[in-house]
């Protein structure tokens, strides 16, 4: 009997996509644009949290915001009324955005004019975290509402993001999250990863949070 072939799809499509990425990243990088892939689970609040950096960004910043979403634009008429360049991505029921979807969202934005790009990815802790988008930097939403154990169920995530932001802070009295617990558990994974306390609702830590993005745009793009 002829010995079953087994192909490792998954393998050569990482590895496909991180050579493409890497591609696209020095393309962003030709054109002075930062990119930053922006990645969650689902009601974490990436979006409030763009919208709450927006006061900060204005006049020392010029960015804009690709968002995107397996069928619905909610989130990018957001953030457009608010008066930030955006566009809508739909994924047609992926649940991650890779290189080349990351490059077609680019091209049909059309805005090299911008110094920092927020992808805003699909709301999702597993799938996102595996596909590199090319992006210069990778950054995370947890919300206290999702409990302190997301670093110890979902280790990727936290493994290839650059910056943890923490969300909904003014909730802390309310829900049982150990944030030295958290802390402990993101450094085993990531020594290296920056962490920021905020409340998208209530503006707290989000200028700390926005004077280092511009400072690691200016760094990506210098």
């Amino acid at each position: 009997m002829e010995k079953m072939k087994i192909i490792e799809l998954k393998e050569s499509i990482l590895e496909d996509n991180d050579q493409d990425a890497e591609k696209l990243r020095k393309e962003l990088e030709e054109k002075k644009v930062c990119l930053i892939n922006l990645m969650s689970g689902p009601g974490s609040g990436k979006t409030t949290t763009l919208l709450a950096l927006k006061k900060y960004f204005d006049h020392k910043i010029r960015w804009g915001v690709m968002e995107a979403d397996i069928d619905s634009d909610v989130d990018a008429v957001r953030v457009q009324e608010a008066g930030v360049p955006s566009i809508q991505l739909h994924t047609g029921g992926m649940c991650h955005l890779d290189a080349d979807m990351t490059r077609q969202g680019l091209n049909s934005f059309g805005r090299d004019d911008l110094d920092l790009i927020f992808l805003e990815n699909i709301g999702n802790l597993v799938c996102p975290a595996e596909f590199d988008t090319g992006a210069a930097i990778n950054m995370t939403i947890l919300s206290v509402p999702e409990g302190d154990d997301k670093p110890v169920k979902y280790p990727l995530m936290y493994e290839v993001a650059d910056i943890l932001v923490v969300n909904k802070i003014d909730t802390l009295p309310v829900f049982d999250f150990d944030k030295e617990k958290m802390e402990k558990a993101v450094y085993a994974r990531n020594p290296e990863m920056k962490i920021f306390y905020v409340s998208s609702l209530t503006g707290e830590g989000i200028a700390e949070l926005a004077d280092y993005l511009i400072e690691r745009v200016k760094e990506v793009n210098a």
